[in-house]
């Protein structure tokens, strides 16, 4: 974050290394180096070319042909968000479309493919830059193969030797599914892989062909797994976790849910620079000029006396879109003002009432993108921020909301439930 940020992900993980280093650790994350973020990393430098096993699988008249190249890949370093990085991508742009695009994900490569040879490159880039650090954290299925490479392969060939290997699971919702063949992409044979006791997809069993799923290698392989905030391990060890809740029960001694935070050097009322004005507990005078500033600046109705209803959402199933429709039109009707800022594959019913029923409206404004700017204004401004998830592993936006002096209406369900409470429990009277 915040170049490289799909959700809340972007900022847990630059949170955590800012943490990490705040307390005197050695700290590198290793990202994709993303054709969208260039010109936007601080102090880049090209620091080598280095080769790593890639391989492809055809097939042409019923015969199977696998081959393994040397795929030439470039290491830069630089800082984002301050954090060091190291940025990996394809040597040659001209030959391999792999994250080229206009957006994080979403590009015109095979994603699957791209994070494969993703886990290989990065811990060929430690070996061969000489690095042998003492933890690998790995995120989602798409660093999955990064811990079942690095134990099968990396350390049991003696190539890195110190770490242990940490998973966190964002979201069980997406766990990486991948046919056998598709694996060589790492240059190592998915066969290695594809059993019920390391990767395979036991939903699959029987079929022609059986998958493998990443997330439940990495699950086996990591010495330890968290997820994102304590009721959502507890939901996945219930049965939220789908078909991972047999592979999780297994682990459950090395599994926890860890309950994620808010970056304050990100999220700050007090010194936060894309805010008009700073406020504070005891000096709210500045959070009505922010109001004010956006209710100008959207060509809204600009009164203060007017409750403002925020929501600042990936506009997909999960996060409760037909929730956030009623809310619309149910918070206008009461004579509140709405502000939407997102997008996702959900969108549409949303871009055509911005363009329809709500394109003059100034209580309502559809904003179908994403700007993190904005996002700061929308939380300052805010009196309310919905939060109408249908499950949420954690949720940072009703903790954001709370460091901007707005009340979080929300569902009870996941982290979301690890960080409020209803107004009428009595509890917590």
């Amino acid at each position: 974050a915040p170049i490289a940020k799909v959700g809340g992900l972007g900022d847990v993980v630059t949170g955590l290394a800012r943490a990490h280093l705040d307390a005197g650790h050695n700290v590198e994350v290793i990202l994709p180096y993303y054709s969208s973020i260039e010109g936007k990393v601080k102090n880049l430098e090209h620091v080598m070319d280095f080769d790593v096993s890639k391989g492809t699988e055809t097939e042409w008249d019923g015969v199977r042909e696998v081959r393994l190249d040397a795929f030439s890949t470039s290491m830069y370093t630089g800082i984002i968000g301050g954090c060091n990085v190291i940025l990996l991508r394809p040597a040659a742009r001209e030959h391999s479309n792999i994250f080229i695009g206009g957006k994080i994900y979403g590009g015109s490569y095979n994603e699957l493919e791209a994070y494969l040879y993703f886990c290989r490159a990065a811990l060929e880039c430690m070996r061969v830059s000489g690095r042998d650090p003492n933890v690998i954290h790995v995120h989602e299925w798409q660093c999955s193969a990064v811990a079942m490479l690095y134990w099968d392969l990396y350390h049991a060939e003696g190539m890195l030797r110190n770490a242990k290997v940490m998973l966190t699971i964002h979201n069980m919702d997406n766990t990486g599914e991948c046919r056998q063949e598709e694996f060589i992409a790492t240059g190592v044979s998915g066969e290695e892989f594809n059993t019920l006791e390391k990767a395979m997809d036991e939903r699959t069993i029987g079929h022609n062909p059986e998958r493998l799923c990443l997330l439940k290698g990495a699950i086996v392989y990591s010495n330890y797994v968290t997820t994102v905030s304590p009721t959502y391990a507890k939901d996945a060890l219930g049965g939220g976790g789908g078909f991972l809740n047999k592979t999780l029960s297994k682990s459950r001694m090395k599994f926890s849910g860890v309950l994620n935070g808010v970056d304050e050097q990100i999220w700050d009322a007090r010194l936060d620079p894309f805010l008009p004005c700073s406020f504070k507990p005891g000096a709210m005078g500045g959070k009505a000029l922010c109001k004010r500033y956006l209710q100008e600046g959207l060509g809204m109705d600009v009164n203060p006396d007017k409750p403002l209803v925020v929501c600042v959402s990936r506009l997909v199933p999960q996060k409760g879109v037909d929730l956030i429709r009623h809310a619309i039109s149910h918070t206008k009707d009461q004579g509140g003002q709405f502000v939407l800022l997102g997008s996702g594959h959900s969108d549409p019913p949303f871009s055509q009432a911005a363009e329809t029923v709500y394109k003059r409206d100034k209580d309502v404004k559809l904003l179908i993108f994403y700007s993190d700017q904005l996002s700061h204004l929308l939380y300052a401004a805010a009196d309310f921020v919905l939060v109408p998830s249908m499950f949420e592993p954690c949720g940072l936006t009703q903790m954001i909301a709370m460091e901007y002096g707005a009340l979080p209406v929300v569902r009870k369900t996941g982290g979301v439930a690890d960080t409020g409470f209803d107004l009428d429990d009595p509890s917590k009277a």
